[in-house]
């Protein structure tokens, strides 16, 4: 009798073995290219792992029963930029490989139609080619370096996408461009425009610096200490320096570079 309980056991749970399952989720956007997928054999020995794909939950009509297959997009009229779902089922005792799933997600492709800078200080931009969601991120050139002022959400179509930010622009001659990273890692760029600004020049005071900096006009700053560590930043007209500690310090603000000492 003992031994019919432990034989009942063992077959109760092979049974829950064999019908346990995994699926494997992909989002992203349709960029042109297909996916491919190892596929190994179950673990009990019989088939192969995956049992289902799904597109945008249809079932693909691709040939799954191989050691590889390709999930063809063709089949289901996706455009560039289409949003997809993908899921791969498999048994539960294995696990199939995706080789290449960075081919859903979102590619910088933009292409930039026109650029400038309107009247109430908006830098306006329009774009075409775009093939999946990713921000923009605006820069102004100054201090001899780009830096980030904004980020706008794109749309991620093909068609002419229209955007607008409002900068804030230093005295004299200005630039501004707009940029888009990918899961590459490499930044795609914009032309610069220049812009010319009628504001006034911006100065500061005192040279040394007991509780605070002041400046003449609002203007964004950033100040370094000795070591070149950024220890305060912003968009201000005063600034407090009480907690500083005594030393020499780097500071840059309007579209100029200067240096102060805190006692």
């Amino acid at each position: 009798m003992k031994k019919i309980v432990v034989l009942s056991i063992g077959l109760c749970a092979l049974s829950i073995a064999s019908f346990a399952q995994g699926t494997i989720v992909l989002d992203g956007n349709y960029q042109g290219k297909n996916i491919y997928v190892q596929n190994p054999f179950a673990g009990n020995g019989v088939g192969f792992c995956v049992f289902e794909v799904t597109v945008n939950d249809q079932v693909t009509t691709d040939e799954i029963n191989s050691s590889a297959f390709e999930i063809d997009f063709k089949n289901f009229q996706l455009r560039l930029g289409d949003k997809v779902e993908v899921k791969i089922k498999h048994k539960g005792d294995c696990k199939p490989k995706v080789l290449n799933p960075e081919v859903l997600k979102p590619k910088s492709t933009f292409e930039v139609v026109n650029m400038s800078i309107e009247g109430d200080g908006s830098l306006k931009w329009s774009t075409k080619g775009e093939t999946g969601k990713l921000p923009y991120i605006i820069e102004q050139f100054r201090w001899n370096k780009w830096v980030k002022v904004g980020e706008v959400e794109g749309n991620g179509t093909s068609d002419v996408n229209q955007y607008s930010f409002k900068v804030t622009p230093h005295s004299g001659k200005n630039q501004f461009r707009v940029k888009q990273v990918d899961y590459t890692g490499q930044p795609r760029l914009s032309r610069a425009v220049d812009y010319n600004s009628t504001i006034n020049e911006v100065s500061f005071s005192p040279a040394k610096v007991l509780k605070e900096i002041i400046f003449t006009d609002e203007t964004m700053f950033e100040i370094y200490d000795q070591y070149g560590n950024v220890v305060k930043k912003g968009f201000a007209k005063t600034v407090d320096a009480g907690n500083l500690q005594k030393g020499v310090y780097y500071l840059n603000y309007d579209n100029k570079m200067g240096e102060f000492i805190k006692k």
